[in-house]
């Protein structure tokens, strides 16, 4: 195996990492949790998982240069889902299709295929979409840590390694 592909490997298992992990977080959601905003110029419980789940989709959108209105499209297929079981299953499927596409490129795609979202000046290639991916996906699971937290949920940091 290339050191490309066992890099592109190791940043899928990051993911994989902060997907189940996320689950596990999701799951412990109560329904009379989601409308838990800890600032009013921040995101509700709801929009945060939201977001968080819909992050493979729609960045996957992004990279492969979907125009705005369709990446708010794919974001938007979940805004109808409230049950902590279903969206973590979401999260699930949208990380696999991210997983197909990222397995699907070649070493020379990985390192040299530029592609350019609707709201940059200039392309970025995609082993580095893939890191984006998966530092964005940890970003907004250590804010559902810290909200779950504020809520009262016992937790420990273990849960974000398991």
């Amino acid at each position: 195996m290339s050191g490309v592909f066992a890099v592109r490997d190791h940043l899928l298992d990051e993911l994989e990492l902060a997907v189940r992990t996320s689950e596990a977080l999701i799951t412990r959601i109560k329904p009379e949790e989601w409308d838990y905003r800890p600032k009013d110029n921040m995101r509700s419980l709801l929009e945060l998982v939201h977001h968080l789940v819909s992050i493979p989709a729609s960045d996957l959108a992004i990279l492969q240069e979907k125009t705005q209105s369709e990446v708010e499209q794919v974001e938007s297929l979940v805004h109808t889902l409230t049950d902590p079981h279903e969206l973590a299953a979401q999260m699930r499927k949208h990380a696999e299709m991210l997983r197909a596409y990222m397995l699907s490129l070649s070493e020379e795609e990985l390192l040299h295929k530029s592609t350019k979202a609707f709201y940059l000046e200039h392309g970025v290639v995609q082993i580095k979409w893939l890191i984006e991916i998966v530092t964005h996906t940890f970003h907004h699971r250590s804010q559902l840590y810290n909200y779950l937290k504020a809520l009262g949920h016992e937790l420990h940091f273990f849960v974000l390694y398991g």
